[in-house]
């Protein structure tokens, strides 16, 4: 079946790419977790990277985070190849990665945010103290500074673990799934502050299984251990590309809804076809 895929992505000299990848490719042994692919991901944007289970939607961020390296191609992130240094990037994994077992607070674990402004030393600054002041109130969790991380519900859990992304205050914000299985309240607060993120003109790249969360966003990249499609939801959101990624557990209802039939995905998204 035919995708409708973006045409090669331009370099990024104009300032206007926040990510830029040609030809990536990840190997995990024999295993292939994402075949080569060539995309751009907008400077400013709200970007959902979605795809069924297993096609390479946290290797991704991964790659982006400098966590796993390329088996192949080439990634440029904030106009400097992967592992550069200078790179301000903030990687927040799901919050089950937060043990619950280690006996620290709420404040210790946003504070290790800063660890990468200053340094093997960390001498906080007024600045660095300001900034983690200002996470935990932006993810309403202020009043839970003292508290252990062990005694909060998962969805105070996940606003934790964003607020220590954005004590880094990066220029790009990358999330694992940030609203999987949320209270509501945990849910709209992150939903809100992505936003906010994005209107102060710093890029954020997300996962996400939800369609509906996907088609909100302002760029998409749909992958199934591949590239399906890439660009603005309405082009990559399609009855054509969903069904390339998810095949048979794809179908269309009645009012030309898309419904994806993976007890991990919700929502469905309204095709224009």
């Amino acid at each position: 079946m035919a995708t409708r895929t973006a045409p090669t992505p331009p370099d990024d000299t104009t300032g206007d790419v926040a990510a830029r990848a040609v030809d990536l490719a990840v190997d995990y042994g024999s295993r292939h977790a994402l075949a080569a692919a060539t995309f751009n991901i907008p400077r400013g944007s709200r970007t959902a990277v979605i795809g069924p289970n297993g096609s390479g939607k946290t290797t991704l961020l991964r790659v982006l985070g400098n966590l796993v390296r390329p088996s192949r191609g080439q990634v440029d992130v904030l106009g400097a190849p992967q592992g550069d240094a200078r790179r301000s990037v903030a990687h927040v994994l799901q919050a089950t990665h937060i043990n619950p077992g280690l006996p620290l607070t709420v404040r210790e674990v946003v504070t290790m945010g800063r660890y990468p402004h200053v340094g093997l030393v960390r001498r906080f600054r007024d600045e660095d103290r300001d900034a983690v002041d200002r996470a935990m109130e932006r993810m309403q969790v202020a009043e839970l500074a003292g508290r252990q991380v062990v005694e909060l519900s998962g969805g105070q859990r996940q606003r934790v673990s964003v607020a220590q992304g954005l004590a880094q205050e990066a220029d790009l914000l990358l999330l694992d799934e940030p609203v999987t299985g949320l209270d509501a309240p945990s849910l709209q607060r992150i939903e809100a502050v992505v936003q906010e993120e994005a209107d102060a003109g710093r890029t954020v790249v997300m996962t996400t299984h939800d369609i509906a969360e996907a088609a909100r966003a302002d760029h998409v990249v749909l992958l199934a251990t591949r590239l399906v499609a890439t660009g603005v939801p309405d082009v990559v959101l399609t009855q054509e590309n969903l069904a390339a990624a998810y095949g048979a557990m794809t179908f269309t209802t009645a009012d030309g809804t898309v419904v994806i039939g993976d007890p991990h995905v919700h929502g469905g998204v309204h095709t224009h076809e």
